[in-house]
This record gives C-alpha cells, sequence and structure tokens, in this order.
C-alpha cells in the first residue's frame, strides 16, 4: 500500500515552497541560523530535509549530518536520503572511524554515537556545512552542536516545545519556519481525518511528577483497573473492531493488562515497552505490519520513529500534559493511503478536553515564544481541590470509574439550588456506598471496603465542615461517626435489597 506523500519522487508543492523558505534563509548567511522547521506528523519532514541535503551539497560542494535519537530513524532517513539521490553512510556502533577523503554526501548519526567518534578524533567535521536535528524537540542534541563550527544548523519537528521545560527551543534556535497546518493537509488530502471518540473520564487520582506529566504509578494504578480496561474494550469494540490499532499507555503494568484483556475477550492482540528483545520488537512489528486487524499495545516507543500508514485507529488509554506527545501519538494514524481517507481516536485521557482536537488550528509560533503557557497543562489536576485517593487504595475499588467527589463543588451547588447543606453527605454516601457494593460480592466484604475509606470520609467530612463555616471539633467528630455509620447502614440495605429483588435460580 503506497501512502500519499510518497506517491510522486517529487516534494509536493507545499513541500517545495518550504525548501525554497530554507535556502532563502541559507543564502542570506550563517548568521540567521540555528532555525527551527515545523511540520506535522505525516507531512514529510524526512522529505523536505533530504532535498535540502542534496541541494546544499550540490550547490556548495559540502556534506551534510542529519543527527537523530533513535536507530530506526538512522535506518529510515538513511532511506529517504537514498531516495532523493544523497549518497550517505550511517555512523553506528559498527563505524569505527569515516576517512576524510570519502565519497559519502550526507551522514546520519544517533548522538551518543557520533560524540563518541568525536570525541575520539574518528570523524572530521571540518567539511561539514549542514546539519540537520531531526525531532529537534528532544533537545539532547545541543552538545553536539559546538563541534559543528562552520555549519548551519535546522532543527526538524513536529512540535516546537521542548520536552525539557527548562531549556526552551528558543533558546537554542534563533527563529521557527512553520509548514503546512494539519487541517490543510486534511483538505488537500496529505493527511486522513480523524474521527475523534472522547470518554470523560475521573482523572483525580492521577499525580504529576517532576517533569510536570502524570506519574507512571498512578496512571497504572487507574488504567489497569478493571472499570478501566472495561472500558478500554467496549470503546474500541464499538468504534473500532476489526480495524488495526495502536493503544498508547503510560505504564507497562497498564499495557501489559489491556492486551491481556483483549486476549482474552478473543481478540488478537502484542505488548512492546522498551525492555522487549529486539528480535521480539522487530518480530511484533512485522506481525503488526501484516497481521489486517492487529492490536498493539505499546508504552514509550511507538511515539516517534515509527511509521506504519495502514494504523486505522489510536486509543489514547493514557493521560498527558504534553502538547508534543498529544501530537505524536495521534499523528501514528494520520498517514493518508490511497484505501485510507479517515482514522479513528478514541480517547479515554480527557487530552482532547486538554489540548484541543488535534486538526484544530495550532499556533505554533505563539508556543515557540511562549513555551511556559504550554508546559503546565497537567496544573489544574495537581492543584484540586478534589482529593486524590492514593494507588494502593484505588485498586481496591477497581471496578469503579468515578471514586472522586468535590465537596467544595457540591455544596456551592447546593446553595445555588436551595437545598439544604446535608445533602452534601447524604450524595457523598451514596457514592461512598457504590463503590463498596460495586467492589465485592457480600455484605461482609463491602463492610470491609467501607472500613478502608476511613481517611476518605475524614477528609470529606472536613472539607464539608469547612464549607459550612466555624464549626466544633465535636461536632467533626460525631459528623464523622454518624457519616461511617449510615454508610454501614446503606450497604446492608442495598444488598438485601439487591438479594431481595434477584430472580431465584431454577
Amino acid at each position: 500500500m503506497e501512502t500519499i506523500e510518497n506517491a510522486s519522487p517529487n516534494p509536493h508543492d507545499y513541500q517545495e515552497r518550504d525548501i525554497q523558505r530554507l535556502f532563502e534563509k541559507i543564502e542570506s548567511g550563517k548568521e540567521a541560523f540555528p532555525i527551527v522547521y515545523q511540520l506535522p506528523t505525516g507531512g514529510g519532514k524526512t522529505i523536505v530535509f533530504s532535498e535540502i541535503a542534496r541541494r546544499f551539497h550540490e550547490k556548495y560542494g559540502l556534506k551534510a549530518a542529519v543527527l537523530t535519537h533513535r536507530k530506526e530513524l538512522c535506518v529510515q532517513t538513511s532511506n529517504a536520503l537514498k531516495r532523493a539521490g544523497v549518497k550517505n553512510k550511517i555512523i553506528d556502533s559498527k563505524v569505527d572511524k569515516i576517512r576524510k577523503n570519502n565519497p559519502f554526501q550526507c551522514y546520519v548519526a544517533m548522538v551518543e554515537t557520533l560524540k563518541n567518534r568525536l570525541r575520539d578524533k574518528k570523524i572530521d567535521t571540518s567539511d561539514i556545512g549542514l546539519v540537520i536535528i531531526d525531532e529537534a524537540h528532544h533537545n539532547s542534541f545541543q552538545k553536539l552542536l559546538g563541534k559543528f563550527h562552520n555549519a548551519i544548523i535546522i532543527g526538524v519537528t513536529a512540535t516546537p516545545l521542548s520536552s525539557d521545560i527548562s531549556l526552551p527551543m528558543k533558546k537554542t534556535y534563533r527563529e521557527l519556519l512553520v509548514g503546512e497546518a494539519i487541517p490543510s493537509l486534511i483538505e488537500k488530502g496529505y493527511l486522513a481525518k480523524p474521527k475523534i471518540w472522547e470518554y470523560d473520564v475521573e482523572l483525580q487520582t492521577l499525580q504529576t511528577g517532576q517533569r510536570g506529566d502524570f506519574t507512571v504509578s498512578t496512571s497504572d494504578a487507574l488504567y489497569s483497573s478493571q472499570a478501566m480496561l472495561d472500558l478500554l474494550l467496549a470503546s474500541y469494540k464499538e468504534h473500532s473492531l476489526g480495524k488495526k490499532t495502536l493503544i498508547f499507555n503510560n505504564g507497562i503494568l497498564a499495557s501489559q493488562k489491556a492486551c491481556a484483556h483483549f486476549n482474552s475477550a478473543g481478540i488478537e492482540a502484542r505488548h512492546l515497552d522498551h525492555h522487549t528483545p529486539d528480535f521480539e520488537r522487530r518480530e511484533i512489528l512485522q506481525w503488526f505490519k501484516k497481521t489486517k486487524n492487529a492490536v498493539l499495545t505499546s508504552v514509550s516507543i511507538l511515539t516517534t520513529g515509527f511509521d506504519e500508514p495502514t494504523v486505522q485507529t489510536v486509543i489514547l488509554n493514557r493521560a498527558t500534559t504534553s502538547l508534543t506527545l498529544y501530537h505524536q501519538m495521534i499523528g501514528r494514524g494520520s498517514r493518508r493511503l490511497k484505501s485510507k481517507r479517515n482514522f479513528t481516536v478514541i480517547d479515554l485521557g480527557n487530552n482532547c478536553a486538554r489540548f484541543g482536537k488535534w486538526n484544530d488550528p495550532v499556533d505554533w509560533e505563539e508556543v515557540f515564544a511562549n513555551p511556559e503557557a504550554y508546559s503546565q497543562h497537567g496544573a489544574q489536576y495537581s492543584e484540586s481541590t478534589v482529593h486524590a485517593m492514593p494507588s494502593s487504595l484505588r485498586q481496591q475499588f477497581a471496578n469503579s470509574l468515578e471514586i472522586a467527589f468535590d465537596v467544595t463543588e457540591q455544596h456551592k451547588k447546593a446553595v445555588a439550588e436551595g437545598l439544604k447543606p446535608q445533602t452534601v453527605i447524604r450524595d457523598s454516601i451514596r457514592q461512598h456506598a457504590r463503590m463498596c457494593i460495586t467492589n465485592s460480592s457480600t455484605v461482609s466484604e463491602a463492610l470491609e471496603l467501607a472500613k478502608s475509606l476511613e481517611k476518605e470520609i475524614a477528609w470529606r467530612v472536613k472539607e464539608y465542615a469547612s464549607c459550612l463555616g466555624k464549626t466544633t471539633k465535636n461536632y467533626r467528630d460525631w459528623l464523622e461517626a454518624d457519616y461511617t455509620a449510615r454508610l454501614r447502614t446503606l450497604i446492608q440495605k442495598s444488598i438485601a435489597r439487591q438479594l431481595a429483588t434477584a430472580p431465584l435460580a431454577s
């Protein structure tokens, strides 16, 4: 099957326009650089910079170097350069030294390998006049740029927002050149159009880590719960059954459980993460490529450097605060084929609500100029007044999707509707009762779960008392004891009612 972007050996009109813009910058002098060029995933960035490398060598007689951060990207880039007529050499661990007078027009190298060869003086950079940094938002290349004293530096990315908040791209690059936007590429038939299905998922148990994104541990606790596994499978069956599907997860446990859940439902699925041995990884990717209705669930490995145009569905089985990661994940399904005009996106992490639709226009110049404003999307959760249940306790309520209760918000709502404040406590007790009953099979099990909620009950009572104003400690202690007693009574009555109405076994 042939992708739209590779259907012609020549650059498309929008690619040619950007090539001309970049060459105008090159001809204006080295002082204009470094610059970064943005083009959406699937728009053909590799075609653009391969053609730049070819024309640069043709005009100036100097070599180019393309730096990547993944070995898969090295191979893909080398092949693209060959198709553009650029004789190139991959500098990997097998290459020890590059002699000065060699026939290559371009080198393709991973950062660490090239750094080691330069340290050992195995490569001469004096004849390299152009350095292209692929996936420049990773910001792992800065330590090498000083080694290319006479070179023009061009970064290339779909998302000009640094993965390192402390090192924004505007500190490295003088200017951003924005390419064709996603809506335009869809309209012109170069990218597939997404059909997006959003599910409102309760994320209050998620916590953000030092880097600003949601932690693996809290993500695993939520997405490996039975309720979320059932939602994942149900959403797949409703919108993607029989389609080649990629599932993105934040943690290995959630991914493995998702894989097992699909397999137990009779759906062929495989799991992939960075611990998967190379030979097994190659076998899994080959299986995914050849299998029509394959489901591949993965962690932190297929967001970049992975190009499989036959992907029909992308499931975000995770939440992220990273605009870059959001675009990279969905972009894996956006490749256009002659037989594929649309693709499906299933969002199980409220990501579309956080960032907007993937195919909405994005002002990348604004993102580049003010990255701080686009690096804090998770703050609304870490600063939420909704109590975050510990992950160890959350696992005991795996069958419940809703476990959070915003006491303050519910009190405001009750006051606005002219209801008595006590309705807040009543509704809180009802929710806790549902949680205990849903995650147990007997009265005794449900009552044991109610005991585990002791700290959660204390927190809710404290918040409720704060809403009332000044309250005595004796009143708060009584309220907590009354809450616990009413919860136990409601659990017993509800289960007894269920048993009374259940049909008799024949």
